[in-house]
Parts: C-alpha cells; structure tokens; sequence
C-alpha cells in the first residue's frame, strides 16, 4: 500500500530528515585523511542522539552501525570499521534517523582530497540525475517518469544504473511502498498524488551495472570494481513541484 502523508505527519518526517542531513554534513566536515569510518559513524549517532533521535540503520536486520559508509567500488551498505581512508577516495554516507515514529533518509558521496577528473565527473552527473529525478516527481506524472529521468540522463554519460537496488517510499517505516527503481520507461505506475513521500536515491556505476555482495554479506559492490556514486533525498509530493525534505544536503 501507498501512504497518503497529511501535512502533520510530513512535518514530522522532515524534522528527521533534516537531522539526517545535519548528521551526514558533520560527518562531511571530518572527512578527511587517515580518519576512519567508525569515527564518522561515531559522529553521526552522537548528533542524532542529540536530537533524541534514533539511528534508523543501527540493528536493522542486524546492520550493526549508524551509517552506511561506502568507498570507492562499494555501492552501498558499508559497514564502517578502523582503516584510515585515503586521499583521492569516493565516500558515500548514507544516514537514517526516527524521530516521534516517523523516518528519513539521505546519503551524499563525498571526495577526499584530490580525486581524478573522471570520478569527479561521475558525482557531478549522479548528483545532476537525482535533481532530474525530483523535477520529474511532479503532481499527476507517474511513478516510472522518476526512473526514467535517472536513466536517460546518466546513461548519455556512458555510465550505469545500478538495477537490483532501488528507492523507496519512507514513513512509518525506514522502507515503504513503492519501490522507485533508477531505471525504466516513462509513464508507467501509479500516478503521483500530493501526500506521497519517496526516498529518491540513484546508485551510478563508472563501469557495468552488476553488483556482488561481500563476505561481510552487507557491502554491495561493483562487480568489475569500478567507482560507484550514491546521492539521495526524501522528498514529499505537493500540488507542484516536490518539497525536498532533505534540503541543505
């Protein structure tokens, strides 16, 4: 089923929301050098706690942490831990949070240090395809018209949508209906009607689309280990263009 939001329960998400986008851009600040990815996870719980707020991914389905910190050729679902990270690196974080029974989410990729050309450019037109996304999550189009706008922008690129991962409506729950694939022909599924809240997240490989899961069994990765970029904001739909409630990430 696909939940219609009244105007209370939109307020409620956005205040979670905008706690995720304060805890990620905390973690960005310390992004650096040699700073581990348990450090950045430690930052952000303690902002979200802060906000008396929980960590929406730590224990979900056992993830063990608050975050979701993915670098390089992993997609998504890292699991943070003690080695320093490299200059010239991609890191996407990825934060939850719940607050008052009502969820959000937003990830962003980050550059550490000097980065190639190449990678820089991959973030540039992931970050491009999201807002493309969003500009299409307009009253009355439909569901795949989101998809498409991912698609078609990336792919000119020469680059990949990652197909076995997808967005999602977000709520009560961390994960509702519907699923928002990146990928897929325009005009297709339910029709977008004001009160519908969707986590918009396209995942956009270098190289191939496939994906592998690690040993870790969490870590998504690019199965030719090629970059992967990840950009994502919850966004509410409204009698004109969607408010993006993850705003200021």
């Amino acid at each position: 089923m696909i939940h219609i939001r009244n105007q209370s329960e939109i307020d409620k998400i956005r205040e979670s929301c905008q706690i995720v986008v304060e805890s990620i851009l905390k973690a960005g600040d310390a992004l650096k050098e040699g700073v581990t990815s348990n450090e950045l996870d430690t930052i952000i719980e303690q902002n979200i706690r802060s906000h008396n707020a929980e960590p929406a991914f730590k224990g979900y389905q056992g993830f063990p942490a608050s975050a979701c910190i993915s670098i390089n050729e992993a997609v998504v679902h890292g699991i943070p831990d003690d080695k320093p990270i490299k200059a010239g690196s991609i890191v996407k974080i990825d934060v939850g949070v719940k607050k008052n029974g009502y969820f959000g989410d937003a990830a962003k990729s980050f550059c550490v240090g000097a980065v190639s050309e190449e990678n820089k450019k991959l973030l540039e037109v992931t970050r491009e395809s999201l807002y493309k996304a969003i500009e299409a999550a307009h009253w009355g189009n439909r569901l795949s018209d989101i998809s498409y706008a991912v698609q078609s922008h990336v792919e000119k690129y020469g680059y990949s949508v990652v197909r076995q991962l997808v967005g999602h409506g977000i709520g009560t729950e961390l994960h509702e209906e519907p699923q928002v694939p990146n990928y897929g022909k325009p005009g297709r599924g339910p029709r977008l009607k004001p009160g519908m809240v969707l986590a918009i997240e396209p995942m956009i490989n270098i190289g191939g689309c496939e994906v592998v899961t690690a040993d870790d069994g969490w870590t998504v990765k690019t199965a030719d280990s090629t970059i992967s970029a990840h950009f994502e904001h919850s966004i509410a739909i409204q009698k004109g263009s969607a408010e993006i409630l993850t705003q200021g990430l």
